[in-house]
């Protein structure tokens, strides 16, 4: 059994591939419930899978009987549309314990695009409910999923990770504070619901900003984020006019194409009479047309424009990440701890098993001999057998447990294996959950 991760972020692939592959919801459910897992679906080698698709990473973990990143890559190809020469160069890919540290990282927020960011750890979370709403997330997945969310939580609460403002949303507000300088009186038109906008106008309203605009989709979602800042609500067609009254635009849907195109901006600026116009486009893939910023008075920030001023408003969470890493070798040690039961539980239970058809056997051909002997000497025959079985294998599954958890489980196992004649059972069982995935 082996754990995958294949992935890449915003340090290996720039927003146009990180875009191409970028899962939506649906899109996540459809691909695990395509795949199957455990079922006899491709790729034929996985038994458990998440997906983490975020702004700034897509990442497939993983758990097969081998080492199968190829698989994998077909599969993401697959169910992308993309072909596998164009991203493969892009991804990492990391086995066993490396995956396991990289998800640890992940949920801790110590392999975010902003050093310490919150959003992540419910980001994992959410990718793990909908592996387990699909049925995807077996007992390996699970447990490790668990352990990761348990990091992220103790990252945040035992140290200062996360307290020092250091986000998306603060980068694009300081931003978009050097074009507005006039905050409180600024027009701010929030385009789509998602997160990112909702941090992004939080942290405007705490600058003084009261004017809000929210232009949705439905209706409804945008009463409720209008209603809760104290803003107006708007419909698609609307977005013209939104346009034109804005100061400061934020998008953040999910729609898989642009949604705001050059031609209406620059209609829009011609009735502004030289305004200045911030737009903040969070959303993955984008919503705003590149050409925009080529528009003059138009000042345009994308995720990567915006990661690029970053920097600077990271020190003191730098400071914490050795505190961080400290806590992240802890929660490796008891997961890998765990694993290392995984082997161990079936290798004692089968020692049991054994044991106790032995001593049956012999005892069946020892009544057999003494068919004069009365019930109760029947009985005290039968506990004295199962208190010799009891006592000769107390010591090595006492070894055995003990040893669950260190670098030489392995090696305790293989030998016990060995000594009571079991490899013949570990390979029938490792060859049975091969024959199962595929």
């Amino acid at each position: 059994m082996h754990i995958h991760c294949l992935g890449l972020n915003h340090e290996t692939a720039d927003i146009g591939l990180r875009e191409r592959l970028a899962f939506s919801e649906e899109k996540i459910k459809a691909s695990l419930s395509r795949l199957g897992c455990g079922s006899g679906s491709q790729p034929d080698s996985v038994t458990e899978m998440v997906i983490l698709s975020t702004c700034n990473r897509v990442e497939i973990y993983a758990v097969a009987p081998r080492v199968d990143f190829g698989a994998l890559e077909d599969f993401l190809s697959e169910v992308q549309g993309v072909p596998r020469q164009e991203f493969s160069p892009h991804l990492y890919r990391y086995i066993d314990q490396q995956a396991i540290e990289h998800l640890f990282r992940v949920a801790a927020g110590l392999d975010s695009l902003v050093l310490g960011e919150p959003q992540i750890l419910g980001q994992v979370m959410s990718a793990f409910e909908l592996a387990r709403g699909q049925d995807s997330a077996g007992p390996v997945i699970s447990r490790l999923f668990q352990s990761a969310l348990h990091t992220g939580k103790r990252a945040r609460s035992e140290t200062a990770i996360s307290h020092n403002p250091a986000s998306i949303s603060s980068v694009a507000i300081r931003l978009a504070e050097q074009v507005v300088t006039d905050l409180p009186v600024a027009q701010v038109t929030v385009v789509g619901a998602g997160e990112m906008a909702e941090l992004a106008v939080e942290s405007l309203r705490k600058r003084g900003v009261t004017r809000i605009q929210v232009v949705n989709r439905t209706l409804a979602r945008a009463l409720d984020l209008a209603q809760k800042w104290g803003g107006e609500a708007l419909t698609f067609e609307k977005l013209p006019e939104a346009l034109q009254q804005a100061d400061i635009l934020i998008t953040s849907t999910g729609a898989p194409h642009t949604l705001i195109y050059a031609d209406a901006v620059r209609a829009a600026m011609q009735a502004r009479q030289a305004r200045p116009l911030v737009i903040i486009d969070i959303a993955v893939p984008r919503d705003v047309d590149v050409e925009v910023k080529e528009i003059f008075g138009v000042s345009l920030f994308d995720i990567d424009m915006l990661h690029r001023q970053l920097e600077s408003s990271l020190a003191r969470r730098e400071q914490e990440v050795p505190f961080v890493e400290k806590i992240l070798d802890e929660e490796r040690m008891d997961f890998m701890s765990y694993l290392h039961t995984l082997d161990v539980v079936p290798l004692i239970a089968e020692m049991r098993q054994q044991a106790e058809a032995i001593r049956q056997a012999e005892l069946e051909k020892t009544l057999r001999r003494l068919p004069d002997l009365t019930p109760a000497e029947r009985q005290r025959l039968e506990a004295l057998t199962q208190a010799l079985v009891k006592k000769i294998l107390h010591q090595p599954i006492t070894c055995l447990r003990a040893e669950a958890g260190t670098p030489l489980a392995a090696d305790y196992a293989a030998t016990a294996r060995t000594l009571f004649g079991l490899e013949a059972h570990y390979q029938a069982r490792h060859s049975q959950s091969a024959r199962r995935a595929q």
